[in-house]
């Protein structure tokens, strides 16, 4: 199998944190007080996350090079060691004398959640200069890579990293946390990008509809936002138990949410692991929706265990729960799956 492209190359936050499960399934209250039981489960950022499953699928040998930094501590360290235990290329993961990011995953007795993270971390030093540090890999391999661009860093190397796949001709993924939308659309972020990958209420937050809104509807504003400022991105939007949906500028497709068998132990992370797999997908060369939908195999996978970076998830797993659940895969898709686990 020839891959579509032979590079990955992502910004975002990287770091470790705790998962504590609420009591009680309404939404927190801005003075409320509830008790919480802490987990036995291993939290991580989005960065690594996405990064970790990229491997996992096409294997080690597959480049995959995360920008960012971590601390001068424990945390920090033992982040670094899984990173570069599953294949990845930290060469632009710097040390700061900030602490590692942290985060609080919350989770509520329904499965829904949220993601608390600190501020003044080692992440947030990640600068314009540590993206640019990368520019003679885009030339490397201009027209042959893909650029992500995640949250928990600022959006100024954010952008400079989607600048520099403008100039290359990769391929420029990004997805935005609410709080970071207007902002976004202000920088014209949203310009630079082919595909943006959002959850619900981000993507709610981008067309400015409610939450309540049917999924098509709020799927519908977003679009028309984007065209409204010029951005002709493909939209992925993962909406959970009711699935995800893919717009490619033509045709909206529905990927339904995937049972993997056993019980779900944690959505947290799921999302993260979603994109990760439709990433993988358009490398070898499926076109969105398939992507997509290979992309709700890996998440319903994810979802079984509590970690938000699951372990156990490789490309034997997911050739398995295919097999099992008779979903054909792509040709190209398998061939890179299988050689993984040969």
């Amino acid at each position: 199998m020839t891959p579509r492209y032979d590079v990955i190359v992502g910004t975002g936050g990287i770091g470790t944190g705790i998962v504590l499960a609420l009591e009680g399934n309404r939404t927190l209250g801005r003075e409320e007080s509830r008790p919480a039981d802490l987990l036995d489960q291993r939290d991580y950022c989005k960065l690594h996350i996405v990064c970790h499953y990229i491997p996992r699928l096409l294997g080690p040998g597959f480049p995959v090079l995360p920008i960012g930094k971590v601390g001068a501590d424990d945390a920090g360290r033992a982040v670094l060691a899984e990173m570069r235990a599953v294949g990845l290329d930290t060469t632009f993961v710097g040390t700061s004398d900030r602490p590692t990011l942290f985060s609080v995953c919350y989770q509520y007795p329904d499965g829904d959640g949220g993601n608390l993270s600190t501020s003044r971390s080692a992440s947030d030093e990640v600068s314009v200069g540590d993206v640019q540090a990368t520019q003679s890999l885009f030339g490397r391999h201009r027209g042959r890579g893909v650029a992500v661009a995640l949250p928990e860093v600022s959006l100024a190397p954010r952008l400079a990293l989607l600048r520099l796949a403008t100039e290359h001709d990769w391929l420029r993924v990004a997805t935005l946390v609410p709080g970071e939308v207007d902002e976004a659309r202000e920088a014209g972020l949203l310009q630079e990008v082919d595909l943006l990958a959002l959850n619900i209420d981000e993507a709610a937050a981008l067309a400015r509809t409610p939450t309540t809104a049917t999924v098509t509807d709020v799927i519908e504003a977003a679009t028309a936002e984007l065209r409204r400022v010029g951005c002709t991105a493909s939209l992925l939007v993962t909406a959970g138990s009711r699935g995800s949906w893919t717009w490619d500028g033509h045709d909206l497709a529905h990927a339904a949410a995937v049972d993997a068998g056993g019980e779900v132990s944690s959505t947290a992370g799921a999302g993260d692991a979603h994109l990760s797999a439709l990433v993988v997908g358009l490398v070898c060369g499926l076109d969105l929706a398939s992507a997509n939908s290979f992309a709700a195999l890996v998440s319903g996978l994810k979802v079984r265990s509590r970690h938000t970076i699951d372990p156990d998830l490789d490309a034997a797993t997911v050739l398995a729960l295919a097999e099992r659940l008779g979903r054909p895969l792509d040709r190209a898709l398998v061939d890179a799956l299988e050689g993984q686990r040969l």
